[in-house]
């Protein structure tokens, strides 16, 4: 079959058919349009149960079912009509476009994610139909000219009588259903809370009957928001409300629920690889050229317009500037950003209506409608049973994870100190979504002080060396880390005898994203000089030359932030000295630094470099005898030198410098003194 859809980047009500060649075999062609009528013909009628448009979809289905008994009524006038020219073969190709947009169509309408969306669409969807029903007939009445059987000529006849007759008006009950939705936003735009027996009433029109059907509407419209078509922000709202207050039950596992959408394989993704090469930010839409190189549309077509036929990156002279959009790449990036909490970006070229995002400018409805799901929350947190607050606890993180507005809308309420509280619950589950609603809450600054003000600090440190799972004690290192922005909590965090031996222990026992919390936690509380002896003391250097030891056991990000760590304890002479006195210290560092599989990390082989340098103007002749043996290391630093940023380049000079320096001396101690002068005695 020719037509390929690919669910996971097309967008709903868009349909992107691609026309076969015209040289492409007649036989060819018409078995696909065979297999396309086959396929549409097999959507079942359970899955239109709770759909918008539901009429036009089954009118539609009879529809193709009959044009797929037309089309195997003419398959057996193939061989008469194979010798024909391009007046025969192009209607079928214009019936295999039109056969590929119902087909997109009708995916759309069984979407189970997209009932909100589409039902608050019906219109457009509707207007679909019409257009594919006029596409498809007009098609026919090419096809129908190479009928010579009377009865397939026929059938082809009230086909066409019926598509041209056909009506695709909105139905009574959508118009009721989108007028209840309509009804309620307005409710959220007046600041009115609206009223939970007709959202009700709407939800199971559709079919949403639990929690897990209202999420998933949820995170439908979070990807649809950008798109142009209709008001997703708004929506979006609305639906995040009927799934805080209409359904007081979390379905499934919570490990289900929270997404896990994408793989955490992309901790393993270095960010440079998904970034433009001429903005250096990362890429909303990415295309390819000729070249085989990946650039954002809006840097590369603003490069060709200024009159460059070049490829940017490799300089070779672009054959074609045509632009194939890179959907592989696009989808990394999507997963890039939401396991990293970024806002995935919005090209630039969309007109200001496509350009606003939930992070950054949620529409009135959706604001009005975030703040009285956080009353609510806040609510239930404090008066709740303890299911409710369970529930609560959860849905708050989830709403802050990316929402920068969402964590303003619980700054004024009791949600935090609540929060705190449910520190102490003994049910795994409960504290870990309290300690990663908290740990979202952190990153907005006017929450700092309210978690600290509270006793918070105590308490997060409390999770984090004896909390019942290990993804609450590395939620509690992240939530240290954002609170430990502010240089007043670096010393409050330092003064708490637990605190840093607790992280140090979670480098030692958690898996690499712990590590990579209590490293990044570690490294801020570094910028408080009283916390730098106590790191010492907490043996953190032996551990961590123990984690470069096995490097390959270890992703690079955790290899980074431990060399960071490093470099910044080795600015001052005792933890220099405490760095040259671990096992095998030297050669780790040194290995790691020559090592080609930094090379993909700029900002881990600027943090070798400085540690090495730091370690020589600290520990002095002591480190540099040690690296001046090392055969390898000055090939590495004249790459650097030539190859890294300009501050790695400096310090690889200054390193440079010191090891010349010091092998000039050595030469110089090392060649023969000269015979000291005889006293001959003259022979006369």
């Amino acid at each position: 079959m020719l037509h390929n859809s690919d669910e996971s980047t097309r967008r709903t009500l868009f349909f992107p058919a691609v026309k076969p060649s015209e040289s492409i075999s007649k036989a060819t062609l018409f078995n696909s349009l065979l297999s396309l009528s086959k396929q549409i013909s097999n959507f079942k009628s359970s899955n239109f149960v709770f759909v918008s448009n539901k009429r036009n979809v089954n009118n539609t289905l009879r529809f193709i079912q009959v044009l797929k008994l037309f089309l195997e009524g003419l398959r057996d006038e193939l061989v008469g009509f194979d010798k024909e020219g391009k007046s025969v073969i192009s209607p079928l190709l214009d019936l295999h476009v039109a056969l590929q947009k119902v087909n997109f169509l009708l995916e759309d309408c069984t979407r189970q994610d997209a009932r909100v969306w589409m039902l608050m669409n019906a219109e457009l969807v509707g207007r679909h139909f019409r257009a594919l029903f006029g596409s498809v007939t007009a098609s026919l009445d090419g096809v129908i000219t190479l009928c010579c059987d009377d009865e397939v000529r026929d059938l082809g006849l009230f086909l066409i009588h019926q598509g041209k007759r056909a009506r695709f008006e909105a139905q009574i009950e959508d118009i009721w259903a989108s007028n209840l939705v309509k009804f309620a936003l307005g409710r959220f735009e007046s600041r009115v809370i609206p009223d939970p027996s007709e959202l009700r009433r709407v939800m199971s029109y559709l079919g949403i009957k639990n929690w897990a059907d209202c999420n998933a509407q949820v995170k439908f419209l979070e990807e649809e928001i950008g798109s142009g078509i209709g008001p997703a922000e708004s929506l979006m709202g609305l639906m995040v409300y009927c799934r805080c207050v209409l359904f007081d039950r979390l379905d499934g596992d919570f490990k289900r629920v929270v997404s896990k959408k994408y793989s955490s394989k992309m901790s393993y993704l270095n960010p440079d690889d998904i970034k433009c090469p001429i903005s250096l930010e990362i890429m909303a839409d990415p295309v390819t050229i000729s070249t085989g190189q990946t650039y954002d549309r809006v840097n590369i077509v603003k490069w060709f317009k200024a009159g460059n036929l070049v490829c940017p990156k490799t300089g070779q002279k672009i054959q074609s500037i045509d632009l194939v959009p890179n959907l592989a790449i696009k989808e990394v990036i999507k997963q890039y950003c939401f396991e990293n909490g970024v806002v995935f970006p919005i090209p630039k070229y969309m007109g200001p209506s496509k350009t606003r995002n939930f992070n950054q400018a949620m529409d009135l409805i959706a604001q009005e409608a975030n703040k009285m799901v956080a009353d609510f929350l806040s609510l239930k947190l404090a008066m709740g049973t303890i299911g409710e607050k369970s529930k609560a606890a959860y849905e708050i993180r989830l709403l802050t994870k990316r929402s920068v507005f969402n964590r303003s809308c619980y700054m004024e309420s009791r949600a935090i100190s609540c929060l705190l509280n449910l520190l102490f619950c003994k049910d795994s589950i409960v504290q870990e979504n309290s300690m990663g609603a908290l740990l979202n809450l952190s990153k907005h600054s006017q929450n700092k002080p309210i978690i600290v003000n509270n006793g918070g600090l105590s308490l997060i440190i409390r999770v984090l060396k004896t909390g019942i799972k290990m993804e609450a004690r590395q939620h509690a290192a992240a939530t240290l880390f954002y609170l430990s922005s502010v240089e007043e909590y670096r010393g409050l965090i330092g003064k708490n005898p637990e605190a840093i031996p607790s992280l140090v222990e979670l480098i030692r026992v958690a898996g690499d994203q712990g590590r990579k919390n209590a490293l990044v936690a570690l490294y801020s509380l570094l910028l408080h000089s009283s916390n730098h002896f106590k790191m010492l003391e907490a043996k953190l250097v032996p551990l961590l030359i123990g984690l470069l030891g096995h490097t390959t056991e270890n992703n690079e990000d955790v290899i980074v932030d431990s060399l960071s760590v490093l470099a910044a304890l080795a600015e001052k002479p005792d933890g220099a000295r405490a760095i040259l006195r671990a096992n095998k210290a030297m050669d780790v560092i040194t290995r790691i630094f020559t090592s080609p599989s930094l090379d993909s990390s700029r900002i881990g082989r600027e943090h070798s470099v400085s540690l090495l340098l730091t370690m020589c103007i600290n520990c002095k002749g002591e480190v540099i005898e040690i690296l001046a043996k090392n055969t390898s290391l000055m090939r590495a630093l004249y790459s650097l030198l030539v190859e890294g940023t300009s501050k790695a380049s400096k310090k690889a000079s200054s390193l440079i410098s010191i090891l010349h320096e010091y092998s000039e001396r050595r030469s110089i101690r090392s060649m023969p003194r000269a015979l000291p002068h005889e006293n001959f005695i003259p022979v006369w």
